[in-house]
């Protein structure tokens, strides 16, 4: 049940990025409400997941896949440029959250 709630906790934080980039410095309204209650349910769910995880793994976790979530939304949904590098960033977070799961911390 834990990687459930931190698979929503990731896709909250997600909407935050996205929301929050949309929010344009918090000046429209809907998008700032967004922002503000994602960001909420994404800790809600967070604080779920760390009654099993390490907190530090588990925070390790959240913020990282949810930041590969962000980077292949960006390019997918907004244009954002993907090279190699970014792909190069992907891949060593990846294998960085697989290192952390193999540790037993969970």
């Amino acid at each position: 049940m834990h990687w459930l709630y931190l698979g929503i906790a990731v896709v909250f934080e997600i909407t935050v990025a996205i929301s929050a980039g949309k929010a344009q410095g918090f000046t429209r309204l809907t998008w700032t409400t967004v922002t503000l209650i994602s960001g909420g349910i994404a800790t809600y769910f967070l604080s779920l997941a760390l009654l099993t995880f390490d907190v530090g793994v588990g925070y390790a976790i959240w913020t990282s896949v949810a930041g590969v979530g962000i980077v292949i939304l960006g390019a997918v949904l907004f244009g954002q440029r993907l090279d190699w590098r970014k792909l190069l960033g992907i891949v060593a977070v990846i294998a960085g959250v697989v290192g952390l799961q193999l540790s037993g911390a969970v």
